[in-house]
């Protein structure tokens, strides 16, 4: 059936998509000429109807760690789907999210004991939000300056670029944001004794900012002294692409809450997740009557979690993890003298292949 769509419309996806989704995104595309129809992805590579073929740097926005249509996690999907496993029975649980959550938190420090399966990534952030709130008895939430949390309302509430916000107010109250690095900025607000959790991307994926030197564990030992829930968004900079499992541990932070998705399903279906510390559980799932205090129709579905299951042992096996932290030194040697000899760049920066080249001039 699909075959037979795909090979009856080819050629009208342009077309179909500005009549019935979005025709001012494919009015910026033809702007910029990226209107090319793609006919299959394989690993770091695009290729389009004329067989040309492009490395892929954008890379789903960070879905594709394990490479498009990754062989691995595609066996697990089509042998998951021949299992007919009894998933999503809601009044019961089925064995695969709880051997995804395993996995997760072996990968994990000790600290955190708990993971809620959600859709996505802002999905994710919108849990920790709410949980984190729910668990401390604080309504506020400091972030930082051009932080990219998501875009549903909670998550639009944390961000901190403009872009994305202006036109959608109001929004939330309780939310505040401070200077990313700056530590008395974080201090001042923390000094209230009021603030739930603080929520900070380890580097800022718009625009790949990276922190200064201990300012994430001055962050966290302030969080701490000040019982505010520290809280690491790590949709975009988790599973490998900063050269560690997940970027925190370059600073050896221990978080009391981490926001996962993107590539955990390596690319192929919606999937996320939020890791907790068992205290951030305990005060929120605290009785019979509040065990499904938050929850997820869909989150923890079988397919997303064998995907889950087979992207990380993809990681492992590949090796891809010390792959990415590997070429990402290499990266950095061969870009960073265009700085010298380019007016036209700026800076070059990055943390494994999450790598960005500023424009100058």
């Amino acid at each position: 059936m699909i075959r037979e769509l795909l090979e009856a419309r080819a050629g009208e996806e342009y077309a179909l998509y500005a009549r019935t989704i979005n025709p001012q995104f494919m009015r910026v595309l033809k702007t910029i000429g990226f209107d090319r129809v793609w006919s299959r992805g394989e690993g770091q590579y695009l290729y389009d109807s004329d067989g040309n073929r492009y490395l892929d740097l954008l890379g789903g926005f960070g879905m594709f760690n394990v490479g498009r249509n990754n062989q691995g996690v595609r066996a697990a999907l089509i042998e998951a789907l021949e299992l007919d496993t009894p998933g999503s029975v809601q009044l019961g649980v089925s064995l695969l999210p709880g051997l995804l959550a395993e996995e997760l938190l072996k990968r994990t420090p000790s600290r955190l004991e708990r993971v809620l399966f959600t859709s996505s990534g802002t999905e994710a952030v919108e849990a920790a939000l709410k949980l984190g709130r729910a668990a401390t008895r604080r309504s506020r939430v400091i972030s930082t300056h051009h932080a990219f949390h998501g875009l549903t309302l909670g998550s639009l509430s944390a961000n901190g670029d403009p872009h994305f916000v202006e036109r959608f107010g109001p929004l939330l109250p309780g939310f505040s944001h401070v200077p990313f690095g700056d530590l008395d900025a974080l201090e001042r607000e923390l000094h209230s004794e009021e603030i739930a959790l603080f929520l900070v991307e380890p580097v800022q994926g718009k625009g790949v900012n990276l922190p200064p030197d201990d300012y994430l564990q001055g962050a966290q030992e302030l969080c701490r002294r000040h019982g505010t829930l520290f809280a690491v968004d790590e949709v975009q900079t988790g599973f490998g692409r900063t050269g560690k499992l997940f970027a925190f541990e370059h600073w050896g932070l221990e978080p009391d809450l981490v926001t996962v998705a993107k590539s955990l399903s390596g690319g192929y279906v919606p999937v996320g997740a939020l890791l907790m510390a068992r205290h951030v559980y305990d005060e929120v799932f605290d009785s019979l009557e509040h065990s499904v205090s938050h929850g997820s129709t869909f989150a923890p579905n079988d397919l997303a979690m064998a995907a889950g299951l087979a992207t990380l042992r993809e990681l492992d096996d590949a090796k891809l993890v010390e792959r990415s932290e590997r070429l990402g030194r290499r990266l950095l040697e061969l870009t960073e003298p265009l700085v010298d000899r380019y007016d036209a760049v700026k800076e070059v920066r990055g943390l494994g292949l999450m790598w960005a080249a500023l424009p100058g001039g």
